[in-house]
């Protein structure tokens, strides 16, 4: 057979298995892993023992056995034990995968009776190892790089390799002109300042961020009084700064330049699902003597890009 001659789906129609399982593939894209960023993570138990705990989540495992095998929806729902091996007098690295051995391609488990996905180790893999070494169908979840002599597993010695099938990702810009002029910015002890006349962006956060990529664009700042020398950066929430650029003009009439300033960040957990504001500020530094501000001749923009990420 060639062409499948009912398509999904077809009322009074019976489809195979493989069929459904390509219809998972073709939504997910032929992606494969876990689905959310705290899917599936393998973690030391309460009490660091001989086993290591596998959180709830649910993936997608990509058929290796054969073309068109499709992909697998698999699911865990609370907290699943899986026991290491102790190492002997040399260090060892284990993998550990969601497995699965569907007896339509390989092996004998009955589905109706066994497990056709499983919690797998695979021991004695590369200390460097990130992907399952051999043709098996699987995902990975995370490398145990076990100290020689060892038998009790913590948090250290737990490499997480999940990647995730789909990762979300949201990016949107923001545009601010002041309407008059800021209150000039003129110290030079490196003390940060935010324009008063640019009251930054209250930006959400998605629940499920990882990292933000932000820019900061300023079209056009205004130099006057004297030579400026200092740096621009933004703030976002509390915590949390922009790489600082600097600002170096060494002429003494009104002037004007534009400047941006950017960084991949780390979202903590506290901001999650939270509005956090982004601002920004300049500073004058060691020898400093100008002026720098924002007015109504100035346009702000904001480029804020969210991923998700396996956490």
């Amino acid at each position: 057979m060639t062409l499948v001659p009912r398509p999904i789906l077809t009322d009074g129609a019976t489809h195979p298995a493989q069929q459904f399982r390509n219809l998972v593939s073709d939504l997910a894209r032929d992606n494969e892993g876990v689905t959310r960023g705290t899917d599936l993570k393998v973690t030391q138990l309460s009490t660091p023992g001989s086993s290591v705990q596998v959180s709830s989540g649910t993936g997608l495992v990509r058929g290796r056995y054969t073309a068109y095998q499709g992909t697998y929806a698999v699911m865990n729902v609370g907290s699943t034990n899986v026991a290491i091996a102790p190492t002997g007098g040399s260090p060892r690295s284990d993998m550990l995968i969601i497995r699965v051995e569907d007896k339509e391609y390989e092996g004998n488990i009955d589905p109706t009776t066994g497990e056709v996905n499983y919690f797998q180790i695979i021991s004695n893999v590369s200390s460097s190892a990130t992907t399952i070494p051999d043709g098996r169908t699987g995902i990975p979840l995370a490398r145990i790089d076990i100290p020689a002599s060892t038998s009790t597993i913590t948090n250290a010695m737990i490499k997480d390799i999940r990647q995730i099938a789909n990762p979300r990702r949201e990016r949107r810009q923001w545009i601010q002109s002041p309407s008059t002029t800021s209150t000039g910015i003129s110290n030079s002890n490196g003390s940060y300042a935010y324009f008063s006349t640019a009251a930054g962006w209250n930006i959400p956060i998605p629940d499920w961020a990882s990292t933000a990529v932000i820019s900061v664009d300023i079209a056009q700042l205004k130099y006057s009084v004297a030579q400026f020398i200092g740096a621009l950066r933004a703030t976002f929430g509390a915590s949390l700064s922009l790489q600082p650029v600097i600002l170096d003009d060494n002429q003494t009439a009104i002037r004007r330049s534009t400047i941006f300033v950017a960084d991949t960040l780390t979202v903590p957990d506290a901001y999650r699902g939270t509005t956090q504001l982004l601002r920004a500020q300049a500073t004058g530094t060691t020898g400093n003597t100008g002026t720098v501000a924002v007015d109504a001749s100035t346009t702000l923009k904001a480029d804020v890009e969210f991923f998700e990420a396996p956490r």
